[in-house]
């Protein structure tokens, strides 16, 4: 199976420039520490434990795209540390469909929570360090998919949920010029069919599924509604303390928002069997651009 790449070029240039105020030392290491996790969102997948003993208990992070790699990733993560029943927050643009299909059943297996967020350390004004999650971040394409395998599942109102098609990304820089076969189609249609297996699995509806694959890939990628979160079963809790029970730092003041959002990509169909070493900072194969106001860099299946 292939994956995509973020092309150098398009990854996120701006550089958020902020007037340290006294009282606002917290909110100015939160939008630090957010522009930083958007350029992580376009690597390849990334796991990491947060720890906040005593007064709270961990939780970890997975942040960026789906490779072929990542479920190899994931079990080495999950080799060194006991994550039966943790939380895993997500800050991810989607990426395989195959591989994040397969992931999303370790992590039920697991019975993980899954929320949506950025996870980042706060410094309070006595100078003393603490984990948070900021609500304001994304979870797109496959990442819906993986959000839904929690066992308890939160989404919280800054976060962005969103969703579209597959699509054959090779193709995905000019879709409606692009000439398809019929083997094309066939892979697309597998792969519809195994993630509404998927999906069926989860607990998910059927409306996350026609949500999803009515969007094409030449339109913005639609954020789900709080109804539509709800119809399509992601959420199973309005309480974030189901999912995170966490110290707050009441000195620390987290952003309003994060900056802006510069790439979105897309899901893609492929050969599960069709993968490709990852780079240090981007995954290999051939991408396709996409040259929307969403924007975005995805893979193709071969043949």
């Amino acid at each position: 199976m292939r994956s995509f790449r973020s092309n150098g070029s398009a990854l996120l240039r701006a550089i958020a420039v902020c007037i340290a105020l006294p009282g606002f030392a917290g909110a100015f290491s939160a939008t630090v520490a957010s522009a930083a996790v958007l350029e992580e969102r376009k690597l390849p997948m990334r796991f990491t434990w947060v720890a906040c003993e005593p007064n709270c208990r961990g939780w970890f992070t997975a942040v960026g795209i789906v490779t072929g790699d990542t479920p190899k990733d994931f079990d080495e993560f999950a080799s060194s540390h006991d994550l039966g029943g943790a939380t895993v927050v997500l800050d991810s643009s989607g990426g395989s469909v195959n591989d994040a299909i397969a992931i999303g059943r370790r992590w039920r297996k697991l019975g993980l929570r899954t929320t949506v967020g950025s996870s980042i350390e706060l410094q309070s004004s006595s100078g003393v360090m603490k984990p948070a999650v900021l609500p304001q971040a994304y979870c797109e394409s496959m990442c819906v998919f993986l959000l839904l395998s929690g066992k308890t599942r939160y989404v919280p109102d800054e976060a962005h949920v969103r969703v579209h098609q597959i699509w054959m990304g090779d193709r995905a820089d000019d879709p409606k010029a692009a000439n398809y076969t019929a083997q094309d189609l066939m892979i697309v249609q597998r792969d519809v069919g195994r993630l509404a297996k998927y999906t069926v699995e989860m607990g998910g509806s059927g409306d996350l599924l026609s949500l999803s694959l009515s969007v094409p890939p030449w339109e913005d990628l639609h954020r789900l509604t709080t109804d539509e979160l709800k119809l399509s079963n992601l959420v199973t809790t309005y309480q974030v303390d189901d999912v995170l029970p966490q110290e707050r730092a009441p000195e620390a003041t987290p952003v309003a928002s994060l900056a802006p959002k510069m790439i979105q990509d897309r899901f893609i169909s492929g050969e599960e069997h069709q993968k490709q070493p990852v780079a240090s900072t981007v995954s290999t194969t051939k991408t396709a651009e996409i040259q929307t106001p969403t924007g975005g860099a995805v893979t193709a299946p071969s043949r």
